[in-house]
């Protein structure tokens, strides 16, 4: 190993006696925490920018508890499967039932975000995670392979590359699910946020896509024109909702941005997926202290989830979710971060 890599620690045990380790990457201006557990990024920080960009905790024991997803790959799907259940050439499959006992979100409860990877590959600025993801694991048909890549680039681009194979057909799409925050004023409501989508999914009172795909103009889900996220808030809207960008996957575009005018920190989005999944955390609670120096309240932070269309694998109109023997699924999201 390059004298200058710095090598894995340990970070914390699972309640079954699996190790978890964390490791540090540098590179662009960032400074990245990667825990083995969930392949998660536990802490990331700009030069010249005080506080972490993303939520998260010190020690490992809450991100068993309150912070299940914070800056996880969650899957082996992201997102909501309505009633927990697929249908692959005809056979029904049931999944682990975890939203609302009748849905499974991310994967269920044990998916992948709930699992220790294996670090193959680690220098200066990468580290490269893999995880066996074994037939019929949450109920997932076949036995999965995915891979996580995660890499500093100059001007503070996070690079985030999943691949995923499989030996039997199956539903599959990850995402990123960090927590973000750009300034230091304890929520995400001043922010601007731009959304390059011109329709996004209404969902039910379970938060299962209704099926409709529906313009986002005249509604408080229109970022098309940078805005502040609570510009359009009120007691009766939430942001929990998938930003339809395109059909399906494509080269790698800019979708979003953010920014924050109190810390001069901004956020650029590009990525290959068909979907963006904006979280603005209006349900987020912990006892726990966390980076911040505070335990976390509504609309600490915000998620970008970059990544298929929720309940894709029961609705043949939305984005394909479906990889074969012999295909491989590809991912990418660049994050880059910059402060004037």
């Amino acid at each position: 190993m390059d004298a200058n890599i710095q090598p894995p620690v340990l970070f914390g045990t699972t309640p079954d006696g699996g190790n978890v380790d964390r490791v540090r990457i540098q590179g662009g201006g960032l400074t990245a925490n990667i825990m083995t557990y969930g392949a998660a990024i536990q802490d990331l920080r700009l030069e010249g920018h005080h506080t972490s960009l993303v939520l998260g905790f010190d020690e490992f024991t809450p991100y068993l508890t309150e912070g299940r997803y914070f800056g996880a790959t969650v899957g082996r799907f992201a997102n909501r499967i309505s009633k927990g259940q697929i249908s692959i050439d005809g056979k029904i499959y049931k999944l682990d039932l975890n939203s609302d006992d009748v849905n499974t979100l991310h994967g269920g409860s044990a998916g992948i975000s709930q699992q220790i990877w294996e670090i193959s590959d680690l220098g200066n600025a990468h580290v490269t995670l893999v995880l066996h993801d074994p037939h019929l694991a949450m109920g997932f048909p076949g036995n999965c392979e995915h891979i996580c890549h995660y890499e500093l680039k100059d001007e503070g681009v996070l690079e985030v590359t999943y691949s995923t194979t499989s030996d039997a057909p199956t539903v599959a799409g990850l995402a990123h699910h960090s927590y973000f925050i750009l300034d230091e004023t304890g929520d995400c409501l001043n922010h601007l946020l731009q959304i390059n989508a011109d329709h996004y999914l209404p969902v039910d009172e379970q938060l299962i896509p209704t099926g409709i795909i529906q313009s986002v103009g005249d509604t408080a889900y229109d970022f098309r024109i940078l805005k502040r996220i609570d510009a359009d808030l009120t007691s009766d809207v939430i942001y929990d909702h998938n930003f339809c960008l395109s059909n399906e996957r494509t080269g790698l575009r800019g979708i979003a941005q953010v920014k924050s005018e109190q810390s001069g920190v901004s956020l650029n989005v590009s990525t290959t997926e068909p979907g963006l999944q904006f979280y603005a955390a209006h349900a987020l609670k912990t006892k726990v202290v966390g980076l911040q120096g505070k335990p976390y309240k509504a609309y600490s932070g915000f998620c970008l989830e970059t990544q298929i269309w929720p309940d894709a694998s029961n609705r043949p109109d939305f984005p394909n979710a479906m990889l074969r023997v012999g295909e491989s699924l590809q991912q990418k999201t660049r994050y880059q971060f910059e402060k004037a």
